[in-house]
């Protein structure tokens, strides 16, 4: 008997010996190309972009992956506890397999076995970490033992603490949402430590199948399964049993995030953030380097800068007429279910998409779109108004040329038709309101350091995403010839230099070129600051012709206009095609005094480790962080940018464009309580109106026009258009800001001369002006006119304005 039980030891041991050297040749096998669990030291996940305006508002997220990364410090117990309890209760005692739980899984899987059933796991959050990070999702042995492996490695390389914060900023929750914080925000719209229980709990039912705890397909399963979380987080004691059955009785009430920009009317600018940061770092970088980027839009001023533009583009284009209806459904059933398929522009809430009902001589019966939930599904309530007739005249006039002017609401819309209105302050009651099909572009910037502080690109955002702020191609027009008279004020000229106003002919290639002042005439010889008052065509040309166009050009492109501009003629009438931005741009460094700027949409930029990458002001101040106060002198910011005009130029430009708003091309239409100059454009056959200008604190401009250029009709400049738009930003932009006035440059004179003559102004001359002339310069001894002498004037004749001379000053003849 001995003898035969040591014979079935030796064989017992023979074959636990085989087995144990099979395993270990597995184990061998298995291990040879395990990854190398030390990456996870380096763990650098994609983390969400986050966009802020200047004020710290968050306006936009991008992301491949929704995710915030969190240390674990940052995380609640709650949040902590509602994982263990819903995926490794034994968590924190377990070397990274759970031996008990994977007993328990054996034993309910033979149980199981043949049923169809999916096997049941035991994966501890360690083993979870280890295939999420290091491994694939494959169902298979080997992949487990590798997983098991990894799991004791990562358990001795790695505290507890580490194994759960990379674990809970991982996995993923559904709705492109990584990680606890991205799927705090994308599911509840809220922060990890404002989540209450019941919405813990939920999130911690996610991870074992997203899909299958849908909030709003399978709301019922998500809704058993958070409550499975909860009774394990009460059990395991991280829950009292009251409140635990208080969580248990809420809804799921999941209200998911919007995505694109979250501060309103930011669209154009945060779009524009986007394109500059791809720019600059690459895709990769914007959507996966966690980038904290600190823009320079006020939003204030942006809502402003909307609100302008789009009262300007609805009051020209309702001018013109009414465009038709938005759409057509039935209105014989339900009508609130076609009309929620209809999409409305999500940007302009103030507007509501509505479906005429019945239509009288008093107006038109509407029904409003019903709203949606969160889910998708259409509300039951069904809400009605009325569109009197006074409130849809301007529509009796069609745009499209398919009828005649309408005499009542019946000969506008139809029933069935889908408008969109605006309610009235009177309960029910709604205007008719029609997207305009004319559009434009809005900048607002700093012009001490050129950080864009708003920034409109067209109507609508939703309606059309092309940025005509800094996309469109524009000819800017006559809101260029300041720039031909700084060439001009910087190489010898005065503001009272006199160049001939009559017309004149260039050939070129063989074709003759004539240009017009606009609405024709000629008003004979006249001062630089008359020419750019009433912005003269003939004026402006023969003063580049005299100068050289090459000198034109240096300065357009040295102030950022044109990148390389053709030295012809006609570019001095701003015929080449230019930005609103660059625009804007230029006129700040007028502005300014002649410092040149980097235009800006962003401030800082850091990356996902707090480090500072990129920073706009590049201006230097060595003492400004100093440690104690020792009756030192004050901090002096060191100026380092490049001056690219003369400041006795800048302000006698500047002064004759402030002629232009109080006598010119924009006189009557802007009404501030401080300084401000500016220029109007109008460009060959009213295709576009600008007008861009300026304070000593903030300069604007804008302008209107079709984005396939056409006429936009006779009498549509930037003096009628542009430059009221214009007045209305910026009075609501500076309101509360104490007026300024612009500096004049130490050394100047201040001389009275003749508005007309441009020579010393006589005692008593009703004429008079004060000129600023640079030192070494002055009003001119005797009367001479730059640009030919063909039809020479002498001053005593304009002295005495005859009718062809005062008909031209008058009537603002070169308006363009």
């Amino acid at each position: 008997m001995i003898r035969l039980i040591g014979y079935f030891f030796g064989i017992g041991a023979f074959l636990l010996l085989g087995v144990a050297a099979a395993l270990a040749v597995y184990l061998g096998h298995v291990t040879r190309d395990l990854p190398d669990y030390e990456v996870l030291a380096k763990y650098a996940p994609p983390v969400t972009t986050r966009i802020h305006a200047g004020d710290g508002q968050l306006m936009a997220e991008f992301a491949r992956e929704r995710r915030l990364y969190l240390p674990i410090q940052a995380i609640p117990d709650r949040v902590k506890a509602a994982f263990i309890s819903a995926e490794d209760k034994n968590f924190y005692q377990h070397p990274g397999v759970d031996i008990t739980g994977l007993a328990r899984a054996i034993v309910v899987n033979i149980q199981q076995f043949g049923s169809g059933r999916r096997p049941v796991g035991a994966s501890t959050i360690t083993q979870q970490v280890a295939k999420n990070f290091l491994l694939t999702s494959d169902q298979t042995i080997d992949r487990k033992v590798k997983e098991a492996i990894l799991s004791f490695r990562i358990e001795q390389a790695y505290s507890k603490d580490r194994i759960l914060e990379l674990y809970l900023n991982e996995i993923f929750f559904g709705l492109n949402s990584y990680g606890i914080a991205g799927a705090a925000l994308t599911y509840f719209d809220k922060s990890v430590t404002e989540l209450t229980i019941a919405e813990t709990a939920y999130l911690a039912a996610l991870p074992k199948g997203p899909a299958n705890y849908h909030p709003f397909r399978r709301e019922a399963a998500a809704i058993e399964r958070r409550n499975w979380v909860i009774d394990r987080m009460v059990e395991n004691g991280y829950v009292t049993k009251a409140d635990g059955e208080e969580a248990k009785a809420q809804p799921l009430g999941v209200k998911p995030r919007r995505g694109g920009s979250h501060l309103f009317a930011s669209d154009y600018f945060a779009e524009e953030v986007r394109r500059q940061i791809i720019q600059r770092y690459g895709d990769n970088a914007l959507y996966e380097g966690g980038l904290s980027v600190r823009t320079s839009l006020d939003p204030r001023i942006q809502v402003i800068a909307r609100k302008v533009l789009q009262d300007g583009l609805i009051s020209y284009d309702e001018r013109r007429g009414f465009h038709g209806p938005i759409s057509t459904i039935p209105v014989g059933g339900d009508w609130g279910v076609e009309l929620a398929k209809v999409n409305a522009l999500s940007d302009v809430p103030e507007w509501k998409l509505a479906v005429v009902l019945a239509v009288d001589g008093k107006g038109a019966d509407i029904g409003l779109q019903p709203d949606k939930d969160v889910a998708g599904k259409v509300a039951a309530e069904r809400v009605t108004g009325h569109i009197g007739a006074k409130a849809m005249q301007w529509a009796y006039r069609s745009a499209t040329g398919a009828r005649r002017t309408a005499r009542s609401p019946e000969g506008v819309l139809n029933a069935g038709d889908v408008v969109y209105v605006e309610p009235l302050e009177a309960e029910g009651e709604y205007r008719l309101r029609q997207p305009p099909k004319v559009q434009g572009g809005l900048v607002a910037m700093d012009p001490q350091t050129g950080r864009v502080l708003a920034m409109a690109g067209g109507f609508s955002y939703a309606q059309s995403e092309f940025n005509r702020a800094t996309q469109a191609m524009r000819q800017p027009g006559s809101s260029f010839k300041p720039f031909v008279y700084a060439a001009a004020l910087d190489n010898g000229y005065t503001p009272a230099s006199v160049i001939l106003d009559a017309p004149i002919e260039i050939v070129s290639g063989g074709q003759v070129w004539r240009p017009e002042n606009y609405g024709g005439g000629a008003a004979g010889p006249s001062t630089l600051r008359l020419g750019i008052e009433k912005s003269r065509n003939l004026m402006t040309v023969r003063l580049a012709q005299d100068m050289g166009m090459n000198l034109v050009a240096e300065y357009a492109e040295r102030f950022g206009i044109y990148d390389k501009m053709m030295p012809v003629l006609a570019m001095s009438l701003g015929s080449g095609e230019t930005t609103v931005l660059r625009m804007v741009s230029a006129y700040s460094v007028l502005a300014n005094g002649g410092k040149q700027i980097k235009p800006s949409l962003i401030d800082r930029i850091q990356d996902r480790y707090g480090k500072t990458i990129f920073r706009h002001e590049d201006r230097t101040c060595d003492t400004c962080n100093v440690a104690d106060w020792e009756n030192q002198e004050e901090p002096v910011l060191t100026d380092n940018r490049e001056q690219v005009l003369d400041p006795m130029t800048s302000y006698q430009i500047t002064s004759m464009m402030e002629g232009v708003v109080s006598r010119g091309t924009a006189a009557g239409k802007i009404q501030l309580d401080r300084p401000v100059a500016g220029k109007t454009g109008t460009t060959n056959d009213e295709k576009d109106a600008w007008f861009v200008g300026y304070t000593p604190e903030l300069v604007a401009g804008l302008y209107i026009g079709f984005d396939t250029p056409a006429p936009l009709g006779r009498g549509a400049t930037g003096g009628s258009l542009s430059a009221p738009l214009f007045n209305d930003f910026m009075q609501a932009a500076l309101v509360g800001a104490r007026p300024t006035k612009f500096v004049v440059p130490e050394g100047m004179s201040l001389i009275p001369v003749n508005r007309k003559t441009g020579m010393a102004a006589r005692e008593g001359d009703p004429d008079t002006i004060i000129e600023a002339f640079k030192p070494g310069t002055g009003p001119a001894d005797t009367f001479s006119v730059i640009g030919g002498m063909d039809n020479y004037v002498s001053p005593e004749e304009i002295l005495r304005t005859s009718p062809q001379a005062n008909q031209a000053v008058n009537s603002g003849a070169g308006l363009f």
